[in-house]
């Protein structure tokens, strides 16, 4: 074998310890690291801004495997101090409002105020496959390729709301890491939408113009939980359609009590397609920061919420050990079968597996 041949081989070996030539073994490789990776690793990484450890942290708080958990609770507990310096605002509207192209823009507003943003968006998982689009970085390009904005996109699974279950606790890193203003994207108007009000500090309802009866599909209690209205798409020949559906909407809430935060919500209008409107959004944004801590609201809501996922966590870590419950499961499985046979009641069977289980 010639010099030249010893050496290509070598260089092929090396490659392959590199993970150039298998791509799996690289990803093996790069996993064992990530996991390898100390508390104080991760804390440190993230404090100073370094999304690539945020990212991986987030990936550990989303992960079902024990040990990434146990890890994972170790870091926000870690980063706790850290956290709470920022505005959280939720944005929900229905599939069409735009809400992808709103969030970019707003997100490129705010970094040029010099501050920094983070976008948590939730994207709906297919009840049958369980699979989702997390297409929400390909939407916002622009946002998504500028060093002051972190962009996340979870599946939303089976938690209530679209919420992934471990948003909060995302939000918590993303602070950590010095972003000013977090964006949570939802999956459309719901009920369940109660889950991200509960989250954060604002909530922002995003409207389209010229959808037939302005307040109609939209639910009362999705209304009354926000603090701004903002009619979207308000250009070009969609404007008059626009302003007739702010005034309805500025009727509506005048029949509505006033919130707890003492501040009356307001009707805007804007285009984010053509950057219209963002402004007073934005500085509405900050004034209602300004206004709550000066009354007491905001300090309040948040400790309040802090609390509602305590035994939100509570709930969920009960559910999750009643169905791995080896004996629970097996037991469940027979008395399904009786259920779908019509010889069992559906409520005694759920009493006989609770006492069941409470029993152990």
């Amino acid at each position: 074998m010639s010099h030249s041949d010893k050496k290509n081989n070598n260089d092929k070996r090396s490659k392959s310890k590199l993970g150039a030539v298998n791509p799996r073994a690289a990803e093996q490789f790069l996993q064992k690291k990530k996991r390898n990776r100390s508390v104080e690793d991760f804390v440190k990484g993230i404090i100073r801004g370094n999304r690539m450890m945020l990212s991986q942290a987030i990936t550990l708080i989303e992960s079902t495997r024990p040990t990434d958990q146990s890890k994972a609770q170790k870091i926000i507990e870690a980063c706790l101090p850290h956290t709470g310096n920022s505005i959280r605002v939720g944005i929900t509207g229905i599939p069409g409002v735009g809400k992808s192209t709103f969030i970019e823009a707003l997100g490129k507003h705010i970094i040029a105020q010099k501050k920094k943003v983070a976008v948590l968006a939730i994207d709906p998982s297919s009840s049958v496959t369980k699979g989702s689009i997390l297409g929400d970085k390909t939407r916002m390009i622009d946002l998504s390729s500028n060093q002051s904005a972190f962009i996340r996109p979870s599946p939303a699974g089976t938690s209530l709301g679209g919420v992934a279950r471990k948003t909060r606790e995302t939000i918590l890193l993303c602070e950590a890491a010095g972003f000013e203003t977090i964006l949570v994207e939802t999956v459309g108007v719901g009920q369940s939408e109660t889950a991200v009000h509960s989250m954060v500090d604002f909530f922002l309802l995003l409207l389209v113009p010229g959808a037939g009866d302005e307040l109609q599909g939209i639910k009362r209690g999705i209304v009354e939980m926000a603090d701004l209205l903002a009619v979207n798409k308000a250009d070009g020949d969609r404007q008059t359609a626009a302003k007739r559906a702010q005034k309805e909407y500025r009727n509506a809430l005048h029949l509505m009590p006033l919130k707890n935060s003492g501040i009356q919500p307001k009707v805007l209008a804007c285009s984010a397609l053509e950057n219209k409107g963002l402004d007073d959004i934005w500085k509405l944004l900050l004034d209602f920061q300004i206004s709550t801590k000066k009354n007491g609201f905001f300090d309040k809501k948040r400790k309040e919420q802090s609390l509602f996922w305590l035994h939100e966590q509570i709930g969920n870590g009960l559910k999750d050990f009643f169905y791995k419950n080896e004996e629970i499961k097996k037991r469940l499985e027979e008395m399904e079968q009786e259920v779908l046979d019509g010889k069992r009641n559906s409520f005694d069977v759920a009493d006989e597996l609770l006492k069941m289980f409470l029993n152990k």
